[in-house]
């Protein structure tokens, strides 16, 4: 049970050994301190500062992580292990990034290591960001209760994580789990992904995707009270379009167009039941459509069950689990706190293709 159901938990409460997760994000890095059951004992947040550079981005990481720590009467020899979530591309043994697109200026940098200096050479494990946070909901969040997750995170693009039993499915080159990726139409005419290849699902179910669609049919001449709110001065944002379809407004356009994501994702959805059979699938990321707290998002996430229903096994229709993230913005932080965890009881292998710690 995470300390979310349980309230504020304090250093003298919490399970020894701890661990610090770091989360880098291209506008902020978010880092908190769990404890071996992942429960949260502090966590904060800087700005990423990119423009700086990632030697300046790594010892202001070990400077918050000790002001965190002396916040709870502790220091950084307290700290086990520490879990470092990055997106990629990388090269996850070596613990390079390589060239993320969102980190400019931090091309084939050796971060994970830097990182261990800048924090008194503790250990340091180093995972996908989208991974990392697969692996929070899997240990403490909406996975729990399951052997083996997929995590979707909806937003700009749509992040994958793939956690089977303890081990976080980065793959042979470092480009496991990739979701967005997998391909939902190969016609000629297929859209064009982010990372320039065609009928990626990235192309039709990111943030992105939701507003070209949109645009598209608006200069089709599609009626929508849309029209009338850029006209306006509204931007168009996955935001506006969900407040369109709100059962308040009930724009029909605004509607299909939603439900029309939740369909191309339930065909993504199929694909990656048949490939791994996990025992869940869930969704995080800013576009869930207020998730289950909204009516928008229920539907949302009902439609992705009706496709998955249609195309899928039925064994696996029947026993899958399609749900919302619980953890939000802490899944990642928590989730490579606990990839550290997992190196620390259960050290990989050199020839592993898990999450890898330096040495």
């Amino acid at each position: 049970m995470s300390n979310r159901e349980s309230g504020p938990l304090t250093a003298a409460q919490a399970e020894r050994p701890f661990f610090v997760g770091v989360d880098i994000g291209g506008t902020n890095i978010k880092y908190g301190l769990v404890d071996s059951r992942g429960r949260i004992i502090a966590n904060d947040s800087i700005a990423t500062e990119t423009e700086l550079g990632p030697e300046s981005a790594c010892q202001r990481i070990g400077d918050a992580v000790r002001r965190m720590m002396a916040s709870q009467s502790l220091t950084l020899a307290d700290v086990t292990a520490i879990g470092l979530g990055s997106p990629g591309t990388m090269d996850i043994p070596k613990g390079m990034l390589l060239e993320p697109p969102n980190l400019k200026g931090w091309w084939h940098f050796p971060i994970r290591d830097r990182v261990r200096a800048a924090c008194d050479n503790i250990p340091v494990s180093f995972a996908n960001d989208a991974n990392a946070a697969a692996y929070g909901e899997f240990w403490v969040g909406t996975g729990r209760v399951h052997h083996s997750i997929v995590l979707l995170t909806l937003g700009t693009g749509v992040g994958g994580g793939i956690i089977i039993g303890d081990l976080s499915i980065d793959g042979e080159n470092s480009h496991g789990s990739e979701c967005g990726h997998i391909i939902i139409d190969f016609h000629p005419t297929a859209r064009i992904c982010s990372c320039g290849q065609g009928g990626h699902l990235e192309a039709y179910a990111s943030a992105v995707a939701l507003v070209k669609r949109t645009e598209e049919r608006l200069a089709a001449g599609a009626e929508s009270i849309l029209r009338d709110w850029i006209a306006s001065g509204k931007s168009l944002t996955p935001r506006l379009i969900a407040e369109a379809a709100d059962e308040k407004v009930n724009d029909a356009l605004a509607l299909e167009l939603v439900l029309e994501t939740a369909m191309y994702l339930g065909v993504g959805i199929t694909s990656l039941m048949h490939t791994i059979d996990p025992g869940a699938v869930i969704l995080g990321g800013a576009m869930t459509f207020g998730g289950a707290e909204s009516n928008l998002g229920c539907l949302f996430l009902e439609r992705i069950r009706e496709e998955v229903r249609r195309r899928s096994f039925p064994v696996l229709a029947r026993r899958t689990t399609i749900e919302f993230a619980s953890l939000g913005g802490d899944a990642g932080f928590v989730g490579a706190a606990g990839i550290a965890r997992t190196h620390f009881l259960n050290p990989p292998s050199s020839a592993s293709t898990a999450s890898a710690p330096s040495g």
